[in-house]
């Protein structure tokens, strides 16, 4: 075809292909807006989005009759679940997971019983399923129990680490004796009968001093082995019954300075073994001894 001449200048009147292509690209990226602009994809996708009253009211009912069937199903909830959780019980128990043994390690023969009966468990339970941190804390309730710790050893078997309390002393107030640890705590279950070489401490109060009077004995064997009963006297202060009748009165403080007093008079005097009625300590700095026989 003959080219056109127009103002001068020689145009072709088919277009190059280059130009032709863009003009394509153009086009396919996006429509054309009236202000000459494009609507990129996710606007355009927004604006097909039906927001007519009729679709606003349908997604509204929609999430009521959600919340309603949620609420509707009250405990159901909790049983499917429960449910589920037995199922898994059962498939593990089936695979030869199940509880065959129970090691106690810690405990006393005295203390024993009473955390195997806590525990509550019977051979062929499923052991996936046990809670550790509910099987603890019913080992600690027991009175024996300090602190506890409960490991699953996989496939079969349980163990319950226990610290117990310390015994102390044997309590004696209104008429009952009671197992006491270094804290005062009484021990319960604890028979006191069974403990014969421990302390006897006597009165009101005596259970909360006695973490702090018994110590300072147990560094003096040669006192502490002829004591027969540590008494407190109006919760203030001890008195110190010997096996062969002889009282040694302690002062309300300064305990352990007139125990020193009374260890250097027995090293001079040999005064444990000469037998004595009385050894007053409650005056500081002095030591007042009555023989015995003397009104």
């Amino acid at each position: 075809m003959p080219a056109v001449v127009r103002g001068g200048r020689r145009q072709s009147s088919a277009q190059s292909p280059r130009r032709a292509a863009g003009s394509a690209q153009g086009r396919g990226r996006g429509g054309a807006r009236p202000g000459g602009g494009t609507v990129p994809g996710k606007m355009a996708a927004i604006g097909r989005v039906d927001l007519s009253p009729r679709a606003v009211v349908i997604a509204l009912a929609a999430g009521a009759l959600v919340v309603a069937g949620v609420l509707a199903t009250g405990a159901r909830a909790e049983r499917i679940g429960q449910s589920v959780s037995g199922g898994v019980d059962r498939l593990t128990a089936g695979m030869g997971l199940t509880l065959k043994r129970v090691h106690v390690t810690g405990a006393s023969a005295e203390a024993e019983p009473a955390i195997q009966r806590a525990l509550g468990l019977h051979a062929g339970q499923p052991i996936v399923g046990l809670d550790l941190d509910v099987l603890r804390q019913r080992v600690q309730s027991v009175g024996w129990v300090k602190e506890a710790r409960v490991v699953r050893l996989l496939p079969d078997t349980l163990i319950v680490e226990v610290k117990e309390h310390d015994r102390l002393a044997v309590w004696q107030v209104d008429g009952q004796i009671k197992v006491i640890d270094a804290g005062g705590k009484v021990i319960e279950g604890a028979d006191a009968r069974r403990y014969p070489v421990l302390p006897l401490v006597v009165g009101r109060g005596a259970d909360v001093a006695a973490g702090e009077i018994l110590p300072l004995l147990s560094q003096r064997p040669r006192l502490m082995g002829r004591i027969d009963a540590l008494v407190r006297v109006d919760e203030r202060r001890w008195d110190l019954r010997l096996k062969d009748g002889g009282l040694i009165q302690l002062p309300a403080v300064e305990q352990e300075a007139a125990l020193i007093r009374l260890d250097a008079l027995d090293q001079r005097e040999r005064l444990l073994d000469l037998g004595f009625a009385r050894v007053d300590l409650r005056t500081p700095e002095a030591v007042a001894v009555r023989p015995t026989g003397d009104v």
